[in-house]
């Protein structure tokens, strides 16, 4: 069917999707955009904090200029006291791959959250239970009271696979596996089973050596600092978002919350910022694995798009896109 360029879009049978992941701050959403432009893209979203609302600085939204520029789906939607579980994730992003797709444009799911990659791309079934908060609440007093190792313990007695799957100290991602247990009787794991893939899927990881990804994420981490972070965090506080949701346990938020109840200095705050994001962004890497076969891994900087897109050019040449 010819090479897809600026002037068409994937017309297979079985659509494609371009998924672009990597570690936090270095370059993903740049790198779609240029694609997006190349290749008559929209994005989705696979980051768990840009679907919030009211909180642009800290995660790093694209611009208003950005999402004019090029469709941008599942970014701003969520109110940040609004409970939104995976499978809300993977419906949205089903939706949203599914129209674009049907509009005769390239879906690029675009993200550093592995967990909305994955359950975008891999066609896993995810159960759908509410959200309990009750039973949220006695599993987060437990873990506070006896550890987080404690929690996981009676994860493993439950689940084994789950629990195999899960670090201990991810307390809310353990808490839920729990919490799907105790409502439906059965082990998460059993019921995240792997479903057929609904597309072709062609991954882009964009990577940077250490040196360089931490002096993005510090220079990122300024940039906020510098944009209003400080603000953002108190008008949310201010309209009722509570330190203690979720949402504001995102890096960034938490730490300043520590600063607006006077636990720490500004300064010491953003030393903490920078540390912080600096260990994200090497568990980033347990998700998204520099030997993956099934990502095709560029080197962050000057001319990485013009290489991603002659890549995609070839892989689209070849498969008959």
């Amino acid at each position: 069917m010819g090479e897809l360029n600026e002037n068409a879009a994937p017309t297979n049978e079985v659509p494609l999707v371009v998924a672009v992941v990597g570690p936090t701050a270095v370059g993903k959403s740049a790198l779609a955009l240029a694609l997006a432009s190349s290749f008559k893209g929209e994005i989705v979203s696979a980051d768990s904090r840009q679907i919030y609302k009211y909180m642009d600085v800290g995660t790093a939204k694209p611009s208003a200029a950005e999402r004019a520029a090029v469709p941008h789906h599942l970014v701003d939607f969520v109110s940040p006291d609004e409970p939104y579980t995976l499978a809300d994730y993977q419906r949205d992003a089903y939706a949203a791959i599914g129209g674009i797709a049907n509009r005769g444009r390239l879906p690029l799911l675009v993200g550093g959250t592995g967990l909305y990659v994955r359950a975008a791309l891999g066609g896993f079934a995810i159960p759908h239970v509410a959200p309990r908060p009750e039973l949220r609440a006695q599993l987060e007093h437990f873990a506070a009271a006896h550890g987080a190792a404690a929690l996981h313990e009676r994860l493993r007695r439950a689940d084994p696979a789950a629990a195999a799957r899960i670090d201990a100290r991810n307390v809310r991602r353990v808490v839920r596996a729990l919490e799907v247990y105790e409502t439906t009787g059965q082990p998460i794991s059993v019921q995240q089973s792997r479903a057929p893939r609904p597309w072709r899927a062609l991954t882009l990881g964009l990577t940077a050596e250490r040196p360089a990804l931490y002096r993005r994420i510090d220079e990122r981490v300024d940039w906020q600092m510098d944009h209003g972070l400080v603000a953002e965090t108190e008008r949310l506080v201010a309209s009722g978002y509570s330190c203690a949701l979720p949402a504001m346990s995102s890096l960034g938020y938490r730490q300043i919350c520590m600063y607006l109840r006077g636990e720490l200095t500004l300064a010491e705050v953003v030393t903490l910022i920078k540390t912080r994001t600096h260990r994200f962004a090497r568990q980033q890497y347990t998700w998204f694995r520099l030997d993956d076969p099934e990502i095709h891994w560029f080197e962050a900087g000057g001319g990485a798009p013009e290489r991603a897109a002659e890549f995609m050019r070839a892989f689209l040449s070849g498969c008959g896109a």
